[in-house]
């Protein structure tokens, strides 16, 4: 079996202002140091407007059309932009995790990489926020759960910002366990441990500032581990965030490029136990654009070695 590679071209086409930490540069840096290896690269394609609608109501996507504009930028918040090409690249990266599911539940491949821009894990069922315009790990859990028919599906979010989004999201879906470990405090201000969901399948890590890979490894073997295991998930899908490490300038843990290898291989031997080795990970944070390349490379030669 071999790995998946998602990405599209259009995922360039989001472009940010100037200055903007969200830059087009971050895809270029994760091809370039994913070049060379042993990947089956896969065109991402448009989601369809029913793959949104699982997970975002009519109205949010309509917004969105509304507000798209015919050149320069269109500010959703004090973060969050919409340029021209902005949509094309949100259904691109939806579309990549729809179709990233399908290959590795249909055993087309051992396990996927998307590699698109925006990310998602901030956006809730109303809200584009924290750079992010569609909640596209959690299209990819209810794409599997609804579509694929799979009774229990898990998300791993270790970006250093807590996930709002894919909580908000799937805050009342039973089938679903979500654990996200994030620095704290620090934006959006979300991911207290008594935040657990409607059914209990809500797992949040925080972690303090100046904290580095021996805390956060042995938060997840106490805390994050034994709950993905006892939950035994079909699938598990994983928020892929590089913003903990020691260089990235947006938040202040200190995570090595080892740490990113450390996490993905133990997500990938829980996965091997439980569900044959399926995982489908998904580019979220990580604005040091070479501490990006180097631990985004990292990630993936791990999923690497868990498919052959």
């Amino acid at each position: 079996m071999t790995t998946a590679l998602v990405t599209h071209a259009d995922c360039l086409d989001h472009v940010t202002p100037p200055g903007h930490p969200e830059q087009v540069a971050r895809l270029d840096h994760v091809l370039h140091a994913l070049a060379g290896l042993d990947l089956t690269r896969v065109t991402a394609p448009l989601a369809a407007e029913d793959d949104i609608l699982r997970i975002h109501p009519a109205g949010y996507l309509a917004g969105l059309r509304r507000n798209l504009p015919a050149q320069g930028f269109y500010q959703i918040d004090g973060d969050t932009f919409l340029s021209p090409g902005s949509l094309s690249a949100a259904f691109r990266a939806a579309g990549g995790m729809v179709r990233a599911v399908d290959m590795v539940l249909n055993g087309d491949a051992g396990n996927a990489f998307c590699a698109a821009r925006p990310p998602g894990h901030h956006a809730e069922r109303e809200t584009a926020m924290g750079f992010c315009l569609f909640g596209n790990a959690a299209l990819a859990v209810k794409h599997a759960l609804d579509f694929h028919g799979l009774q229990r599906v898990a998300v791993v979010d270790f970006d250093v910002h807590h996930g709002n989004g894919t909580q908000d999201l799937l805050w009342d879906e039973a089938r679903a366990l979500v654990i996200t470990s994030q620095q704290m405090p620090l934006w959006p201000g979300t991911g207290r441990i008594d935040e657990t969901g409607m059914h209990d399948t809500i797992v949040n890590i925080p972690l303090a500032p100046g904290s580095g890979g021996a805390e956060m490894r042995a938060a997840y073997a106490d805390r994050a581990f034994p709950r993905l295991r006892a939950f035994a998930p079909e699938l598990i899908v994983v928020s892929a965030g590089f913003d903990a490490h020691r260089d990235d300038p947006l938040a202040q843990l200190t995570w090595e490029t080892e740490d990113f290898a450390w996490i993905t291989a133990e997500i990938c031997a829980i996965a091997a136990e439980c569900c044959a080795g399926r995982v489908v990970s998904t580019l979220e944070g990580g604005y040091d654009l070479k501490a990006l390349g180097d631990s985004a490379r990292a990630h993936v030669e791990e999923l690497i070695k868990a498919a052959r």
